[in-house]
C-alpha cells in the first residue's frame, strides 16, 4: 500500500470523522471507489488524466464539506497542475502581439498606454472564461467516466418517479373510493337513525293517544287493604301497562302475574324505570322493598301507593285487571 500524502491523510480523516466509508462516498460523488482510494493514497496514476485528478479532489471535498479553494491552496504541492492553469498567460502573450496597435506620430504617451491596458484586461477576462469552461468540461467528463460501470441513474430516477406517480395516483383513487364509501355508509346510517327515530316517535304518540283515550274511562279503585298489602281493580280499558320508577334510592322490586311467573325480580336502581306490558294478564303482584320515592303509573297515569311510605317501607300491591271488551 502506498504511503498517504498530507492531502490524502486530511481527506481520509475528515471522511472517517463523518462516519462515511469509501462505498458511501462513491454513492455521493458517483466516483469509482478505486479513484477515491487513489486520491487518499496520492496514487494519481490510476486516474484517467490530470484533469480528472483535480476534478475528483474537488468533488471529494464538496462531498465531505471542505472548502475546495482552501484545500487547493493549502495542498497545491500535492495536487498536480494542468496546462489549463498556464493558458491565460499564453493567451496573454499571443493577444499582446496581435492586438497591440501601431501608433502614428502625434499621439500622446497617455493614449499609447491605454490600448495596452485594455488588451491585457481583455486577455485576462478571456483567460478566466476559458478556465471556467475547461473546469466544466473536466467535471462533465469525470461524471461520464465515473458512471460508465453503473446504470444510467437519471433513467432509473425517471422510472422510479413514474412508478411513484402511478402508485400515488392509485392510492389517491383508492382513497377517494374509500372516502366515498365511508360517506355513503354514514349517510345510510343517518337515514336509518332518522327512520327509526320517526317510527319510535310515531309509536310513542300512538301509545300516548291510546293511554289518553283509555284514561278517560279507566277505573282504578281499591278493593282490599290489610297489613302491608293492598288489592286494586283495573277496568274500563283495553290496556294494562305498568311503570315503576325509583327516584330516591335503590329498591328491591318483584313483579309477578297471578300464576306466580316473575317478570322482574331484582334491584331497581335509583333513577331507573321499568315498564311492563301486562295486557294479557288478569292479575299482577308488585312487591316493593323500599317504597319511599317509588312511583307507580298505570297506563301512563300516576297512582298512589296504598300506604304512607314513611310508615310502611315495604308494600305489596296486587292489581286485578278486567279488559273493557270483556265487560
Amino acid at each position: 500500500m502506498l504511503a498517504l500524502t498530507e492531502l490524502g491523510q486530511r481527506l481520509r480523516q475528515e471522511r472517517e470523522s463523518k462516519g462515511l466509508s469509501l462505498e458511501d462516498l462513491q454513492k455521493l460523488t458517483k466516483i469509482q471507489k478505486r479513484y477515491l482510494l487513489g486520491i487518499e493514497e496520492g496514487n494519481y496514476e490510476v486516474m484517467p488524466g490530470k484533469f480528472y485528478v483535480r476534478a475528483f479532489i474537488k468533488q471529494y471535498c464538496e462531498a465531505i464539506g471542505l472548502d475546495t479553494d482552501a484545500i487547493f491552496e493549502e495542498y497545491k504541492s500535492d495536487i498536480p497542475s494542468t496546462q489549463t492553469e498556464d493558458m491565460p498567460q499564453q493567451l496573454s502573450r499571443v493577444r499582446s502581439r496581435k492586438e497591440i496597435p501601431q501608433h502614428t506620430k502625434g499621439v500622446s504617451k497617455a493614449y499609447d498606454y491605454l490600448p495596452t491596458v485594455l488588451v491585457v484586461a481583455g486577455v485576462v477576462v478571456v483567460g478566466i472564461i476559458i478556465w471556467v469552461i475547461a473546469q466544466n468540461i473536466v467535471s462533465d467528463k469525470n461524471k461520464e467516466q465515473a458512471n460508465q460501470e453503473a446504470p444510467n441513474s437519471e433513467v432509473q430516477q425517471s422510472n422510479t418517479q413514474e412508478e411513484t406517480n402511478e402508485t400515488t395516483a392509485k392510492n389517491d383513487n383508492s382513497k377517494s373510493e374509500d372516502e366515498q364509501s365511508a360517506a355513503d355508509k354514514k349517510e345510510k346510517e343517518k337515514e336509518k337513525a332518522a327512520k327509526e327515530k320517526a317510527e319510535k316517535e310515531k309509536a310513542e304518540k300512538e301509545k300516548a293517544e291510546k293511554e289518553k283515550k283509555d284514561s278517560g274511562k279507566q277505573e282504578y279503585k281499591e278493593v282490599q287493604k290489610t297489613g302491608r298489602s293492598a288489592t286494586y281493580a283495573l277496568s274500563g280499558t283495553d290496556a294494562f301497562n305498568l311503570e315503576v320508577t325509583s327516584t330516591q334510592a335503590d329498591t328491591w322490586l318483584d313483579v309477578k302475574n297471578g300464576k306466580g311467573n316473575a317478570f322482574f325480580s331484582s334491584i331497581l336502581k335509583k333513577g331507573e324505570t321499568k315498564e311492563f306490558d301486562l295486557t294479557k294478564e288478569t292479575e299482577a303482584r308488585v312487591n316493593i322493598g323500599y317504597s319511599p320515592g317509588v312511583e307507580l303509573k298505570v297506563n301512563g297515569k300516576a297512582v298512589d301507593l296504598p300506604f304512607d311510605a314513611s310508615k310502611q317501607v315495604r308494600q305489596v300491591v296486587t292489581i286485578q285487571y278486567q279488559p273493557a271488551e270483556a265487560q
